[in-house]
């Protein structure tokens, strides 16, 4: 599959770049794209919420009032759960959320995301460029003339660029991650990829390692 390169400024250029067929044109595994999203989402989950039961929460050492000729039901804390500053019946307790996926599982996942993406045309690539200071003005501009500043889009590039990433930061429809470290669920939470053309080798080379 052969794509148009296109220059910063939205015009095409005379290159084009070739997408392998076993990354962007392959049988799309459903199952194995909802198993990456849902160790993706569930890994950025905390786990550390908590609730104190009767026995944690501090004081409640006194009994409240006496036994009996109150006509109320007797207690024995005023920590109990029924009463208001008590503990909490079956609260949220720390756990450990953490999921893993195999990465031949993970790799195929991610193909197979790209494969839908290329058979519905949501693919572009572009020139490489790179800011030396952090301008989000300036990747505005570009992603206006490539006609995709509204339009959530993903740009992968093929190195970690921090001026790029802080440009990209405060753009609301614009995600900027590195090709070859980026997750099934950011290539299908956004409606465009834009490839820098060095990004097309980096990302094939870490899914047909």
């Amino acid at each position: 599959m052969e794509l148009k390169v296109y220059k910063i400024d939205g015009t095409e250029s005379s290159e084009t770049v070739n997408l392998p067929d076993e990354i962007f044109n392959i049988e799309p595994n459903n199952h194995l794209i909802y198993q990456a999203v849902r160790v993706f989402l569930t890994n950025q989950r905390q786990g550390t919420s908590k609730a104190k039961e009767r026995s944690e929460v501090k004081g409640g050492g006194k009994k409240p009032f006496r036994q009996k000729g109150t006509g109320r039901a007797r207690q024995g804390t005023s920590r109990s759960p029924l009463m208001a500053g008590g503990g909490t019946i079956f609260g949220p307790k720390p756990r450990y959320y953490r999921l893993s996926l195999p990465k031949k599982a993970a790799r195929l996942a991610r193909k197979s995301a790209l494969s839908i993406k290329a058979k519905e045309n949501q693919i572009k690539v572009v020139e490489d460029f790179k800011f030396e200071n952090p301008k989000t003005k300036d990747l505005h501009s570009i992603l206006k003339a490539l006609k995709l500043e509204t339009t959530k889009t993903l740009l992968l590039l093929p190195e970690n660029n921090s001026s790029l990433y802080k440009s990209g930061r405060n753009l609301p429809k614009c995600d900027v991650k590195i090709s070859d470290k980026v997750a099934t669920y950011d290539l299908l939470n956004n409606k465009m990829i834009l490839l820098q053309k060095s990004a097309v080798e980096n990302l094939c080379k870490s899914l047909l390692a």
